[in-house]
């Protein structure tokens, strides 16, 4: 795997080194010595999956607060997907600062989304899964989510909004108090 840095402090891109070959390809898809090399102390406790079935499905942003802040690695099993972190750790020098990439079943690109930073992602494809490991256990207490077209934020998506849930439309706009 290479990691390879982002506007975010924390966050890294992901590029797989497959293996090729009349099989198909084989890569590995997460190595806690590769992660540990790179200062990225990660240890998943929960996979998630999510399956967006029309292109221009928005999801996020979704983080959690402490005592259940966590962290996030992001890969797209199928289609292709817009995956997006927002830095909101206000200690932070990239306080603010957001970085999107396109994951794709094809690329095998991952995201690591680090603590204190809010995770998005829009499909660019119909029926497009992603799948997601956590450092935490989703807590609902501790959910929280902010909004994906907030000023503050200037994010700018590829595709317009066809589809998001009414509560990732409703997040508060960000207050830095």
């Amino acid at each position: 795997m290479e990691f390879l840095n982002t506007d975010v402090a924390g966050a890294w891109l992901i590029e797989p080194a497959p293996h090729q070959d009349a099989r198909g390809r084989f890569m590995r898809a997460w190595c806690q010595r590769e992660f540990a090399e790179h200062q990225i102390d990660f240890v998943p406790l929960q996979s998630n999956l999510a399956l967006s079935k029309l292109r221009g499905t928005l999801r996020g942003l979704h983080y959690q607060v402490a005592p259940s802040l966590e962290a996030k690695l992001v890969r797209c099993t199928r289609g292709a997907v817009f995956d997006l972190v927002l830095d909101l750790r206000r200690d932070s020098q990239t306080y603010l600062r957001w970085y999107g990439a396109n994951l794709s079943a094809d690329n095998g690109r991952m995201l690591y989304v680090p603590e204190g930073c809010a995770h998005g992602c829009q499909s660019l494809e119909e029926n497009t899964e992603i799948l997601y490991m956590a450092s935490a256990y989703y807590a609902p207490s501790e959910a929280r989510g902010a909004r994906h077209d907030d000023r503050a934020f200037a994010i700018s998506w590829p595709l317009e909004v066809a589809s998001i849930s009414d509560q990732d439309r409703n997040w508060p706009l960000w207050n830095p108090t």
